[in-house]
């Protein structure tokens, strides 16, 4: 399934976009994130665009970004259940940066008015210990190089005005649509606690609205995690220590708005909060 202009994931190595048209992409999504002036989606610019063409777009938003000052601070992963991939046309996951100043502290409200399209997804944090680089990477690796997990939040938005038509390939150009992340205060190692049993529920002002576990990514997030790395190879990059990764989402993403409350309570890791103010 797949809506028009969808694709498989995996890509051709071949970016077909000429290099002013993704400048010119790349400077508009991050104009946009700066000004919330939304910009259009490059679906809707490029029929024939590519997932190549959207992870060159997305490397052009990391440069910028890093010649204005900001730092990667680690990765994320998307599509990562089978019900997102289908909706995409995707048929295996895609990731995106994570940047300095998208993580909001546990406590602190955000506004609303800064965001987009918002909507909140339940996820495992990895904080990674060594540098986990490509290819072949197995669970093994993952294993051995990650520090910590913590529970998390993230906060998916977007820099369009709209949709286009090949939602996968504006996703990848976007950072995969990432907008924020919440971290957690309750580290756990992973050989103590079997993360592909735990369980989480998200409630939106008291009243519980999704409930998940973490064998829904992937199967197993620290698939997800040594997927990410064996992909980040091919585009030239590794994740290093102290890098936050969020292995993907346990439940449907939900919408919020102002004057909520956003709390995801973990088996074994206790809760998650982000309060949203106008």
């Amino acid at each position: 399934m797949g809506g028009p202009g969808c694709e498989k994931s995996g890509g051709t190595g071949v970016v077909t976009l000429a290099a002013a048209d993704i400048q010119k992409i790349a400077e508009d999504i991050w104009h946009a994130e700066q000004t919330g002036e939304w910009t259009e989606a490059p679906s809707n610019r490029f029929p024939g665009i590519t997932v190549d063409d959207g992870y060159a777009i997305g490397t052009a938003v990391r440069d910028l970004k890093i010649a204005a000052g900001r730092s990667v601070k680690g990765h994320k992963i998307g599509l990562t259940s089978k019900a997102m991939r289908d909706m995409t046309g995707a048929t295996e996951p895609d990731y995106g940066y994570i940047y300095d100043d998208w993580f909001v502290l546990e406590g602190e409200a955000i506004q609303r008015s800064r965001l987009n399209h918002p909507m909140i997804e339940v996820e495992l944090a990895f904080v990674m210990k060594e540098e986990l680089k490509g290819p072949s990477v197995n669970v093994a690796d993952v294993i051995r190089v990650t520090d910590f997990v913590l529970p998390a939040l993230e906060i998916v938005d977007s820099r369009y005005k709209d949709h286009g038509p090949n939602m996968l390939v504006d996703s990848i150009a976007d950072t995969a649509w990432c907008g924020g992340v919440v971290l957690g205060g309750n580290p756990v190692r992973l050989n103590d606690v079997d993360i592909r049993r735990m369980g989480a529920s998200l409630s939106v002002n008291g009243e519980i609205i999704e409930t998940g576990a973490a064998v829904a990514v992937m199967s197993n997030p620290i698939s997800a995690v040594a997927w990410l790395a064996n992909t980040l190879h091919k585009f030239g990059t590794s994740m290093q220590p102290g890098d936050v990764i969020l292995s993907g989402s346990f439940v449907r993403a939900v919408p919020f708005d102002a004057n909520q409350s956003l709390v995801a309570l973990f088996d074994g890791l206790g809760e998650v909060t982000l309060k949203v103010m106008e």
